[in-house]
């Protein structure tokens, strides 16, 4: 697979928003309950994530991606990673899959979880229209609610997404179903501040 965009693309004008910093706090969140000694992270994109377990943690980390010019550790595709089975305990892949088309999921699933000796980490882009509610009270914990609005469009090809969840064909339920077809879905779960991201913890079966 050949890379889709260019390193400028990872600017921080251009792509760190808002909404992907609530999504780096959960990456991270879910990656290091799994207490893993060492990771392999599945697309680098801005690198926020790897910067931090390099230096903040005792992780050993190595980063995988298909575009060589963004310096990952390894030049390789998740539907074929060159690495030994169970070579890390956490693998990691945060908005990746939907770069490639849909009939790779499972295949990008096996690999990851083939390498994995622990859990593995994921989050898809989830389109909907979201209504959110948020109450708090002095002295009480904060309420939030959340859920988005069916709206079935048809996705277009833009460059980078093959697919999201959500759309046209790309239904949540279709979507565990063929990740339950390789992995224990453990929790999945959309962050209330970021609509946007789906994040699933998987295990082996």
């Amino acid at each position: 697979m050949d890379k889709q965009v260019d390193k400028k693309h990872y600017e921080f004008s251009k792509y760190s928003y808002p909404d992907r910093w609530v999504s780096y706090f959960y990456q991270l969140k879910k990656v290091l309950e799994s207490d893993p000694k060492s990771i392999l992270e599945i697309g680098v994109g801005d690198k926020v994530f790897g910067s931090f377990i390099k230096n903040n943690t005792n992780i050993h980390y190595q980063s995988l991606d298909v575009a060589s010019d963004l310096n990952p550790d390894i030049v390789g595709s998740v539907s074929s990673i060159p690495c030994e089975k169970e070579s890390f305990d956490t693998v990691c892949a945060f908005e990746v899959l939907e770069h490639l088309p849909f009939d790779k999921l499972t295949l990008s699933l096996d690999e990851m979880l083939r390498v994995s000796r622990g859990k593995v980490v994921i989050s898809i882009p989830h389109f909907g229209p979201p209504i959110k509610f948020s109450l708090k009270i002095p002295f009480l914990p904060e309420v939030k609610l959340s859920f988005k609005i069916p709206f079935y469009k048809k996705h277009e090809f833009n460059g980078e997404h093959y697919w999201e969840v959500g759309k046209r064909g790309y239904s949540l339920n279709k979507v565990i179903s063929e990740i339950e077809k390789r992995g224990k879905i453990v929790e999945h779960f959309v962050p209330f501040e970021n609509q946007y991201h789906h994040f699933f913890v998987l295990e082996k079966k």
